[in-house]
């Protein structure tokens, strides 16, 4: 009997992706052109089993970046209950870069994952869109942003972040470019 697609994995079979995750994690941190079965043989998993859970270098990437990420996301509503809306909002994208910047391998591994569309859609999902979605609706209804900016705006928006580079002045570029973005958010905001 075939497993549905949405069904809880095994207890064995989500050991074995969280195995994979962790040395994923590692290998693409330390390197984005690690090889798949590099990180199969690692996690002590077969290519099948490997393959079954991730079927491209794409699927992994994104994966490892949403397990990892989920830190991050967390950090949205805890924002939320100490700080204003916007500032809430700020204080978190600087977060994402200061993560971005910390796993350089998984940034350089997310921006070839995703070079191909040329955007970060595949972050569509998870918590990263809920961290997202959260902040701009408390700023939506806060008066401190625009209306309508949807996730995929903001997500286009911070683009940049995987493009610069984490071994130079990471910082203070990062700090600008999020800076610019909160500013085009504010542009025609009620409250402003």
């Amino acid at each position: 009997m075939q497993q549905k697609k949405d069904a809880p994995l095994r207890s064995d079979a989500q050991r074995n992706r969280e195995r994979i995750l962790e040395v994923a994690l590692a290998e693409l941190t330390h390197s984005a052109d690690a090889p798949l079965s590099a990180i199969a043989k690692k996690a002590g998993v077969g290519q099948g089993t490997f393959y079954r859970h991730f079927p491209n270098r794409e699927s992994l990437v994104l994966e490892v970046y949403r397990y990892e990420v989920q830190q991050v996301a967390d950090a949205a509503a805890q924002l939320l209950e100490t700080r204003a809306a916007d500032r809430a909002l700020r204080e978190w994208m600087d977060r994402l870069a200061q993560y971005a910047m910390a796993k350089a391998g998984l940034a350089d591994a997310m921006r070839k994952a995703t070079s191909a569309r040329g955007t970060l859609a595949g972050l569509g999902h998870g918590a990263v869109t809920s961290a997202v979605s959260l902040l701009l609706e408390a700023n939506e209804q806060a008066g401190t942003i625009r209306p309508g900016v949807s996730p995929d705006d903001f997500m286009l928006a911070i683009a940049g972040l995987w493009q610069i580079d984490p071994h130079g002045d990471w910082q203070q570029r990062a700090s600008r470019l999020l800076d610019l973005v909160m500013d085009g958010l504010r542009a025609g905001a009620p409250g402003t």
